[in-house]
C-alpha cells in the first residue's frame, strides 16, 4: 500500500502517521521523517515549485521502488509545494515494514532521492531577497549510496 500526496497547503504530520500505522496490522516497525523549513534567523519564506505532469507520478514511482527494494508493507510520502514559513513541515515520509531495518532504510532512500533527484525547484527569501537553493555535494553523495 502506498499513499503519495502533493499538497499546496500546510499539513500536520501527526494526523497522517496514526492512520498510516493502523492500516498495517502486524508490522514490526514504522520509521517516519518530517522535514521542516529551517528557522534560521534571516529566512522569511521557502518556496518550492515543480513540474506538475512529472512530480506526482515520479513520487509514486519512488514509493513503489522503496516498497519493492525494502520489502515494505506500506509507504507514505507527503510533500508540500508553494510558499512555506520557518517551522512548517515540507515533507513527511513514513515506511511500515515487518522489520525495523527495512523501514529505516526505506525512509533514508526516499529522502535521499527527494533531496537531490527530485522534481522541485527551491528558493529562499532572506532579508527581502530571493535566492535559489541547489542540492549540495553531500546530497548527491547520499543519493549515490543507493546505486546498484
Amino acid at each position: 500500500m502506498k499513499d503519495v500526496r502533493l499538497l499546496t497547503s500546510p499539513f500536520n504530520p501527526g494526523t497522517l502517521i496514526g492512520p498510516f500505522t493502523n492500516a498495517h496490522p502486524g508490522l514490526g516497525g514504522v520509521c517516519t521523517f518530517v522535514g521542516e523549513v529551517r528557522g534560521e534567523a534571516d529566512v522569511e519564506l521557502l518556496e518550492l515549485s515543480h513540474y506538475e505532469p512529472l512530480t506526482l507520478p515520479s513520487m509514486e514511482e519512488l514509493a513503489e521502488q522503496a516498497i519493492e527494494r525494502f520489502d515494505l508493507m506500506g509507504m507514505l510520502i507527503v510533500h508540500r509545494v508553494g510558499a512555506m514559513r520557518p517551522g512548517e513541515p515540507i515533507v513527511c515520509v513514513s515506511a511500515a515494514a515487518k522489520h525495523r531495518r527495512g523501514a529505516i532504510d526505506a525512509v533514508d532512500f526516499a529522502m535521499d532521492h527527494l533531496k537531490s533527484a527530485a522534481w522541485f525547484w527551491k528558493r529562499e527569501k532572506r532579508n527581502g531577497e530571493w535566492y535559489w537553493i541547489e542540492p549540495r555535494a553531500d546530497d548527491y553523495a547520499d543519493l549515490a549510496r543507493w546505486t546498484d
